[in-house]
């Protein structure tokens, strides 16, 4: 069942475009902030993203593609939890948009396919967690 539900949250971190970029495309950054993840990617569209971990003691693995990449505006990736079936349906698009102003870049984060409220409000909390970590490692630089 596609869901028409989308999870959506922004930061404001004192840093430039490039550098919040890097961050989010550089593996060894992620893992900082995205709760100890494993990210392996060549980082180009049309190239496959995974993710692996340990989520409450138990490890995990989802997988996606790469999109879109516009450095320093835009990285889009389709995303598929590991604990879902291989459906396309079961597939959302989470989408880091950058825009950079007055030496600040805002970084939304969304989320698309979303089929409850309860996994909306999941979502949301688990997004915002990330930017709050993300705006931490980049300032901290």
């Amino acid at each position: 069942m596609k869901g028409n539900l989308i999870s959506e949250t922004s930061v404001s971190i004192k840093a430039s475009a490039a550098k919040v970029w890097k961050a989010i495309t550089d593996p060894k950054k992620i893992k900082e902030y995205l709760f100890g993840t494993k990210v392996t990617s060549d980082f180009k569209e049309g190239s496959e993203i995974t993710y692996e971990g340990e989520f409450e003691g138990k490890p995990y693995k989802d997988k996606g593609v790469i999109q879109k990449m516009e450095p320093g505006k835009i990285f889009q990736s389709t995303f598929l939890s590991g604990a879902k079936e291989d459906k396309p349906e079961n597939y959302n698009l989470v989408t880091y948009r950058l825009a950079e102003e007055d030496g600040k870049t805002v970084v939304t984060l969304s989320q698309d396919n979303i089929t409850t409220e309860k996994e909306k409000e999941h979502s949301d909390g688990n997004w915002s967690a990330v930017l709050k970590n993300l705006k931490e490692v980049v300032e901290a630089e």
